[in-house]
């Protein structure tokens, strides 16, 4: 789902890794002549590189004096962000092959990874609207600078190997990373570029995510919002490839990888809800055992909420259930819930809506359920633009909205 414009941004920057390592260099000495040293070309090759990069970047990015080059205010947005695009690269780069950080372009580096992921070059053809014979030469041209074979080609495909793998992972954040500067230097002339990619699970779109957009919306009237579902797996590895921005919902324990921080916002309690009208809903508390009567809707495996559920079912606190159906859509659970006698174990923040319109009724127990913390999750490296921080404010404000407003029913609280 996208909320706002849907065409693309245009490109500030043409992503050339050599005008790049020259302005950097420049940025570092405050000097053409020391930084064409550096860089091993000529101080002309040095000016028509800084022009061409200005011209794209939208205004000069370096004060010229007697003493030398210093960085402008928009120089000083665009140096932290390229410099640590560059470094993750040029470091991947190395390690994949000695000649690479000298020879590797963006190009070649963009058919890597669209190779990698495709494991067809036709499909990556396709992907970036080349040729594939285009595609193929770039992969050759890589892997000769390398001196080593990045890709097997078999009846399977053409499989990245693990040096490919590294060196991929590592372009991706890059460009990433280079969309991020293209965000900010529109920022700083006023404009909104670019795009914001959350990774909404079940709660967060019902709860949490609907009030930041609409707050968000009012501050930002043109900026694209793009929100995406699916499973935590998909939306994780999304997020480690730079494809996400930031996940919203249900945190894991333990920690999934290390390179990803999660940010707690509040806590949420699972409940049992049903139809109105349903044999159990007159019922105050009802006991465990008249459970076994009804069929469960409960989370898919691997989501917190299901193993919350598998847990309490094993301890015995919940009857073994004679039949499941595994949905995490929160609009099919009500549908099925009000044509059935099923019960559905879902969040109480998630059906909190549907409560109050009177759609679903919460099902009373003795039961203790567990908090489960829910929050944002994003990589550790991951420095926001200035839309992006808009956008983890007002979720953070939103999720201290819903504590401080939490229904007795709901048993939230703040997360610590």
């Amino acid at each position: 789902m996208s909320v706002g414009l849907t065409r693309e941004p245009d490109l500030v920057t043409s992503r050339n890794l050599r005008h790049f390592r020259v302005f950097l260099a420049v940025a570092e000495l405050g000097s053409a002549s020391l930084a064409a040293h550096k860089c091993r070309v000529s101080q002309p090759a040095v000016t028509q590189a800084l022009a061409k990069l200005e011209e794209q970047a939208g205004g000069a990015l370096f004060e010229r004096n007697r003493h030398g080059f210093t960085l402008s205010e928009r120089g000083q947005l665009l140096e932290p962000r390229l410099r640590r695009a560059v470094a993750r690269l040029d470091a991947a780069l190395a390690e994949t092959g000695p000649r690479l950080p000298v020879t590797a372009t963006t190009a070649q580096l963009q058919a890597l990874v669209a190779v990698s992921e495709a494991q067809n070059s036709t499909l990556a053809a396709h992907r970036l609207g080349l040729a594939q014979p285009t595609v193929h030469r770039a992969i050759s041209q890589i892997e000769q600078a390398a001196g080593r074979t990045l890709f097997t080609r078999s009846a399977m495909g053409i499989l990245a190997n693990r040096a490919c793998h590294r060196l991929a992972q590592a372009a991706r954040l890059s460009f990433a990373e280079f969309d991020q500067i293209e965000a900010e230097l529109a920022e700083y002339d006023g404009r909104e570029v670019g795009r914001i990619v959350i990774g909404a699970l079940p709660l967060s779109r019902s709860a949490l995510l609907p009030e930041a957009l609409a707050r968000f919306r009012a501050q930002r009237p043109t900026q694209l919002v793009t929100v995406l579902d699916g499973p935590y797996s998909e939306m994780l590895a999304g997020l480690r490839r730079g494809d996400l921005d930031v996940i919203i919902g249900a945190l894991r324990a333990p920690l999934p990888i290390e390179d990803v921080i999660q940010e707690p916002l509040f806590s949420d309690r699972l409940g049992i809800v049903a139809r109105p009208g349903h044999p159990l809903a007159a019922q105050s508390p009802v006991r465990p055992d008249a459970f076994t009567r009804f069929g469960w809707i409960v989370q898919r495996p691997g989501t917190p909420a299901r193993a919350q559920f598998d847990r309490l079912v094993a301890e015995g606190v919940l009857p073994a259930p004679s039949n499941l159906m595994e949905i995490g859509s929160i609009l099919l659970i009500r549908e099925l819930l009000i044509r059935s006698d099923l019960l559905g174990c879902i969040s109480s923040r998630q059906a909190e809506a549907e409560v109050r319109r009177g759609l679903l009724v919460p099902i009373e127990t003795d039961i203790a359920w567990p908090p489960r913390k829910i929050g944002l999750t994003y990589r550790v490296d991951w420095v926001p633009t200035a839309a992006q921080s808009l956008l983890l404010d007002l979720l953070r404000q939103v999720a201290e909205t819903l504590v401080t407003a939490a229904p007795s029913d709901a048993g939230t609280e703040p997360a610590p």
